[in-house]
């Protein structure tokens, strides 16, 4: 099988072939977020607004989205360790299950963003002028929620069988259907934000529904059949004891967005959370490509993991450490530099490049280091570690963000937000290393489940 070449392949070969696809498919995720962003920031005369008010709309995405990762990332790991004992009716049981557990979610998400859209988005630091751009952006992108939850969710589980590549076409082609919309609703049509996340739901539609046609009629290793939906208790607590961490680290982006968003607002006005849109935009460039890496490799270290070859698994661990801090450096060090560039990519007003030239080198300097923090989460996540994943998640942005954001303002003004973030960044990549370095030999020894 597809899945046996895991154990076996040359490392390098093994993980350029897993994650390649996988990077490549994130990024072009990216473009979804980026293009749109893009579009919106450069209409005359309420480009900057708009892109303020969409970026307020940003946290309740990430909330949304982040079902996926409970889901998807929970359930891929366990049923590549399934893959790896050759029990392929496990596999597809835990693939049923959490197909189920998707739509259900998406459809109570979607209800509830409908329902509290305007309590949500003042709370998440909306004014009197962002509110209404952010208001019809999420009141179409909750049509496309069930859309969203799947093509993000059920990826891992085509991963986990080998089938990166799909994964890639699938995402690949909801973007250029994406990028094509955004020309024609915002540019041709002057659809403006509407347009923009009617871009949104299609192509997403479009990427959801060739993953679901691989995983009913074509999968080999682990396909999506209806005697598996009806969700079996004892697998989805392992899923969700598993996916807990990366659920965690997605919707605290969530409550990242709603402090800072806020927090700017009343110490800075309207500018400074457009400038933070813009900032977080940059990081993603940074965060967004990692994510592919590890959706990517995870499941090779899983499988090893799963058949107890210890030796291979640390071989990956050196591998994964390597590509992720080489990449989090180089990217970081670019930004610090070259600030006015990043800016000029979303936006053309003086005042919003401006504040990001001053604060973004500041803002991005932790994300050097940031490396580490996801090569140590992604080999807890792969060795079922789901007790430290979970406090590593919280770590960086609950118990350090969050109050660094309320306290530093009493002392830097403003600025102080945005020192909020390397400082939190730099000092859980810190943490998470040496937990790493302190627990591995164990965590080797311990059976997978």
């Amino acid at each position: 099988m597809e899945t046996d070449r895991l154990g076996s392949e040359p490392i390098g070969r093994l993980v350029a072939r897993m994650t390649l696809p996988t990077i490549t498919a994130q990024i072009v995720n990216l473009l979804y977020v980026i293009v749109d962003r893009i579009f919106i920031g450069h209409i005359p005369e309420i480009g900057d607004t708009a892109l303020t008010g969409i970026g307020i709309v940003a946290p309740i995405v990430t909330v949304i989205s982040a079902f996926s990762s409970l889901f998807g990332n929970g359930g891929a790991p366990i049923a590549a360790v399934a893959l790896s004992r050759h029990d392929k009716e496990r596999a597809e049981h835990i693939l049923g299950s959490c197909t189920s557990l998707l739509v259900v979610s998406a459809v109570l998400l979607a209800a509830t963003a409908a329902v509290f859209s305007k309590p949500l988005l003042y709370l998440v630091g909306a004014s009197s002028d962002t509110f209404p751009y952010a208001s019809e952006y999420l009141s179409i992108y909750v049509c496309g929620t069930l859309s969203v939850l799947l093509s993000i969710g059920l990826a891992p589980f085509v991963i986990a069988q080998g089938g990166s590549t799909l994964v890639m076409i699938s995402t690949a082609c909801g973007c250029g259907v994406n990028i094509l919309l955004d020309w024609l609703f915002v540019r041709v049509l002057d659809m403006n934000v509407a347009g923009a996340a009617a871009a949104t739901v299609i192509s997403q539609t479009i990427s959801a529904l060739i993953l679901l046609s691989f995983l009913l009629f074509k999968a080999e290793s682990m396909r999506l059949r209806p005697s598996c939906l009806i969700p079996d208790i004892k697998i989805v607590l392992t899923v969700l004891s598993i996916g807990v961490a990366p659920f965690i680290m997605s919707s605290t982006e969530s409550l990242i967005g709603f402090v800072m968003n806020s927090s700017l607002r009343d110490w800075g006005g309207d500018n400074y959370v457009g400038c933070l849109t813009v900032m977080q935009s940059v990081m993603q460039f940074i965060g967004v490509p990692l994510s592919g890496f590890q959706q990517g490799v995870t499941a090779v270290v899983s499988y090893n993991y799963g058949a107890g070859n210890k030796e291979r698994v640390k071989k990956l661990a050196w591998v994964i450490l390597g590509v992720m801090g080489s990449y989090s450096i180089l990217v970081s060090v670019s930004a610090m530099i070259f600030p006015s560039f990043f800016a000029g990519i979303f936006t053309d007003q003086p005042d919003l490049i401006g504040l990001t030239e001053k604060y973004l080198p500041i803002f991005i300097c932790g994300m050097n280091i940031f490396g580490i923090q996801r090569c140590c989460q992604t080999m807890f996540l792969s060795l079922e570690q789901a007790k430290i994943s979970l406090f590593i998640a919280l770590l960086r942005k609950v118990f350090l963000l969050v109050p660094l954001v309320y306290i530093l303002p009493n002392f830097f003004g403003v600025s102080g937000i945005y020192y909020a973030e390397p400082i939190a960044d730099a000092t859980a990549a810190i943490s998470c290393g040496v937990i790493f370095l302190c627990v591995i030999k164990k965590a080797l020894n311990k059976p997978a489940v």
